[in-house]
């Protein structure tokens, strides 16, 4: 397999932030290379490849990822005047440092309002089976997505009228939308299109993880730079037998809401975070009592830089999240099966204070920090 770490230094690299060609109208604004960041690897893991992660992608055969569509959906993920008064863009609640998330329990809007739940991380977004997206899944498609945050009275707060106008009235887009659709012309449907290319494009493989992984047949055996305590966290979140059970029962198996090894999984879900409806979440989308309180299950990569946790936020830290399903989870009408154990009460694992820390060590090592730190992925601006 080609080394599918190779090309981080590349993206990492100094020289390629070279600048376009004096007189560009490009280079007044922006730091772009001359020839586009690689947005479409060549290669990609075995354990994507040849797994359960690249069944579940969701790129429409409408709108592959492509270097220049994905420079351009770039761009205007971080440019401000994509909001009302122009002092917020996309990565405001999506920041690279954070796995593409945010580190307050409700985000702030372009007039200074709270967002109604905490900002999701977009770290393998691509790779969300259904592809419905936001907590409530009340988005089809990542490319219907990507302008509902525009809109939004509180977050960005544009018309889409408004927003092709402001787009178009910027004199760095034309040359960028030529690239990518192999026309000037600007239009709501390019923007959308863009967006989630760029979205799609961070993809979260070269963690810890993925490293030890690479030298093993199955992420059931240790991996070997992992330490003790990152391995038994590992099994404890696969549902391993604990060694010398003789194949007893295992207490965690967090995996099965979280089960590919892109670390996310088709929902929505209820984790029984209250023992009533204190959001309807899908429900209040569908009108379907079955769907109240459920939500979309996300991505557990890049976790440590995005806290709290929940879609409310609720939990500030992982070991807060490993404590709720400890002994936590509220007997919600609606829990889903597999924190139900056979009596229909949900599981109380009640991890030993060791299994506690293992599970929050493993989970740590999800952390992608080229994806933290790549320059593809970061504000082209020049501000």
């Amino acid at each position: 397999m080609k080394n599918v770490f190779a090309f981080a230094a590349l993206g990492v690299a100094v020289l390629a932030c070279t600048p376009e060609k004096p007189g560009d109208p490009l280079a007044e604004f922006l730091v772009l290379p001359e020839v586009p960041y690689d947005y479409t690897p060549e290669s990609l893991p075995d354990h994507f490849s040849q797994g359960n992660v690249l069944s579940a992608d969701n790129t429409p055969l409408t709108n592959p990822v492509t270097d220049d569509g994905a420079t351009l959906g770039r761009v205007l993920f971080y440019d401000l005047h994509l909001s009302k008064n122009q002092s917020v863009s996309c990565a405001h609640c999506h920041q690279q440092a954070k796995g593409f998330g945010d580190d307050v329990r409700f985000s702030v809007g372009f007039e200074g309002g709270a967002t109604a739940r905490h900002s999701m991380g977009l770290s393998n977004a691509r790779f969300y089976a259904n592809g419905t997206f936001f907590w409530d899944q009340r988005s089809s498609t990542l490319e219907e997505q990507v302008l509902f945050p525009v809109q939004d009275p509180v977050e960005m707060g544009l018309t889409l009228d408004t927003l092709v106008a402001r787009v178009s009235a910027q004199p760095y887009y034309p040359i960028l939308f030529e690239k990518a659709f192999g026309s000037d012309e600007i239009t709501e449907v390019k923007i959308r299109r863009a967006l989630a290319q760029f979205v799609r494009s961070i993809m979260s493989y070269q963690s810890p993880y993925d490293i030890g992984r690479a030298q093993v047949a199955t992420p059931a055996e240790p991996f070997p730079n992992f330490t003790a305590q990152e391995n038994q966290g590992k099994a404890i979140f696969m549902g391993l037998p604990p060694p010398g059970t003789g194949g007893g029962p295992a207490p965690g198996a967090c995996i099965t809401c979280h089960g590919t090894e892109a670390f996310i999984a088709p929902g929505p879900r209820n984790n029984g975070l209250d023992a009533t409806t204190t959001d309807a979440g899908v429900g209040g989308i569908t009108g379907n009592p079955g769907q109240l309180g459920l939500f979309k299950s996300p991505s557990l990569r890049n976790l440590s830089g995005r806290g709290p946790y929940m879609h409310d936020g609720r939990f500030a830290t992982l070991a807060q999240v490993v404590d709720h399903y400890s002994n936590g989870v509220q007997n919600h009408p609606n829990l889903s099966p597999e924190l139900k154990g056979p009596d229909g009460n949900p599981v109380q694992p009640n991890f030993t204070p060791q299994q506690k820390a293992a599970l929050v060590a493993f989970l740590e090592t999800l952390n992608d920090p080229v994806v933290a730190t790549n320059l593809k992925f970061s504000d082209p601006f020049i501000r």
